[in-house]
């Protein structure tokens, strides 16, 4: 089970600049729809790089589904190497993306994103309208089991802000 929480604690105690993405931000914006990890965009510069690492080395992260003894170093390094990472963690699992498909990067979602709490801590969480988009665009089965509960969230919004 992911204590997404505390995960999330733990980014935004360090300073790491993240856009929460995926089931968290789908349950952020009130879906009810169940997820096992935290997705987030972080930003790829080398100070947030450092951020990321620091953060996280407690929690050991190490490929999901990778078999156990695979060579793997946390470090920065290896973030700047790679782009996304599918982990898992002390606290569960946490998939950290240099981008997302139709997206992009966190410099590209963040005007498609706001400040909202998540879990208790203010973090920058995407926007309903743009993980609509994001999900459609990925085009994976969950996804479009997601969308239409998503899209009905969305249009009680926007009734609510019409009747307003």
């Amino acid at each position: 089970m992911t204590n997404f929480r505390r995960l999330i604690e733990i980014l935004t105690d360090g300073g790491v600049e993240f856009i929460v993405v995926g089931g968290v931000a789908a349950a952020a914006h009130g879906a009810v729809r169940a997820t096992l990890d935290l997705d987030v965009v972080y930003r790829r510069t080398r100070d947030n790089l450092q951020r990321l690492v620091s953060s996280l080395t407690e929690l050991r992260p190490y490929p999901r589904g990778a078999p156990p003894g695979l060579p793997f170093v946390w470090d920065e390094r290896t973030v700047q190497n790679g782009l996304n990472f599918t982990l898992k963690t002390e606290l569960g699992s946490l998939d950290l993306l240099g981008e997302i498909t139709a997206g992009g990067s966190y410099d590209d979602l963040l005007d498609h994103s706001d400040e909202i709490q998540v879990f208790g801590r203010r973090c920058r969480c995407i926007r309903l309208d743009e993980l609509i988009r994001v999900k459609r665009a990925a085009g994976r089965p969950k996804d479009y089991e997601a969308i239409a509960e998503l899209e009905r969230m969305l249009e009680l919004i926007e009734s609510k802000r019409d009747d307003g």
